[in-house]
């Protein structure tokens, strides 16, 4: 099932945001502008239902707060060292909007735009998002043409699907910036959730967070979860790339790379609700950030709750970020004739 309503206006547009539910009963809110992820409803081992991502009440503070909340981002995510990249002989300078570099698309990145939204309903119902970004937009070259499809699936799974091309070389590096507290969004800092990943190395930054150039292995670092731990535990290591980021907020790189379809690289589970969430992915990356930037006292969220550092967490699959910049990183640059293809699901469950 889906439902439509109303969420506000921008310069005399009406927006509105999708929620769909599926027979178990989880539901999902997107919303028009960003593609947002506004919520998340799924049970706990009590057959409770809580909203498990973060976001806001009001579209004034999607428009103008911070931190991405559950925006699709493009067209590259993540950073791009001082704004600038060179492709086929010519350097492109992008906007700098994250110290001196570029961050998730620039100044009007994807998470700002407006999306078309086409609804379809079914036992596994799903919204088809369009977006056309001109060539030269935010300086970036080429039309790119994208379409995202967000899925509710039976198996209360939630599937994000991006597929972008265009009509000259370009870089893409979409992907979602939900953020996640299994607990449900208000249940405080996230410590206690346990987390395993299968990634062998990460890309330590320098003090602008970005990426070395360095592919580091994991091994006998806070960075290795391929065995579950919580994410607390090594979180106030005596590590110089855990200080510099103010907790996690690296890029970490899944055994083999790159798959054909998508398979189980995360799973996290938060002990007080049993809420499992399983994360499957063709990219061979995924951004974990646990929320050290979440500062801003003038845009709380949702129900009021203040803004705090550490009180949800995301984990961004993608490309390497700054690959435009490093010849050993993962391939970017989009051609003509291609197809961009990238599916994550998210799964939920629960331990009882």
């Amino acid at each position: 099932m889906i439902t439509k309503h109303y969420f506000g206006s921008i310069d005399q547009q009406q927006v509105y945001y999708y929620t769909m539910k599926n027979a178990a009963g989880m539901e999902v809110s997107v919303c028009e502008f960003g593609g947002a992820i506004m919520r998340i409803s799924v049970p706990d081992k009590y057959n409770r239902h809580s909203d498990v991502v973060g976001g806001y009440d009001s579209l004034r503070d999607y428009v103008l707060g911070d931190g991405y909340q559950g925006a699709l981002i493009g067209r590259t995510g993540n950073r791009i060292a001082r704004g600038r990249f060179t492709l086929d002989g010519e350097t492109y300078r992008l906007f700098i909007n994250n110290g001196p570099n570029s961050l998730h698309g620039g100044k009007v990145g994807y998470s700002h735009r407006m999306w078309n939204v086409k609804a379809v309903d079914g036992d596994e119902p799903h919204l088809i998002l369009t977006l056309h970004s001109e060539d030269g937009e935010e300086n970036y070259p080429g039309n790119l043409y994208v379409t995202v499809t967000y899925s509710l699936l039976t198996s209360n799974a939630l599937s994000i699907r991006y597929e972008a091309t265009t009509d000259r070389k370009t870089p893409v590096n979409l992907t979602n910036h939900v953020y996640f507290n299994l607990g449900g969004y208000a249940s405080g800092k996230i410590y206690d959730h346990v987390l395993q990943m299968d990634a062998d190395a990460y890309l330590p930054t320098d003090d602008t967070l970005i990426p070395t150039g360095e592919i580091r292995s994991v091994a006998g670092t806070p960075f290795d979860f391929r065995e579950p731990k919580t994410i607390g535990r090594d979180f106030l290591a005596d590590n110089e790339d855990l200080k510099i980021a103010g907790g996690y907020d690296h890029c970490f790189c899944f055994a083999g790379g790159e798959t054909k379809e998508p398979v189980l690289r995360v799973e996290v589970y938060e002990p007080n609700s049993g809420r499992i969430m399983k994360v499957f992915t063709n990219q061979p990356c995924v951004q974990f950030y646990t929320g050290n930037f979440l500062t801003n006292a003038e845009h709380p969220f949702k129900g009021g709750l203040p803004q705090n550092p550490q009180i949800a967490f995301c984990l961004e699959t993608q490309k390497m970020p700054d690959s435009v910049n490093h010849s050993n990183f993962t391939n970017v640059i989009l051609e003509p004739g291609e197809t961009y293809e990238h599916t994550t699901i998210y799964q939920f469950s629960v331990k009882q």
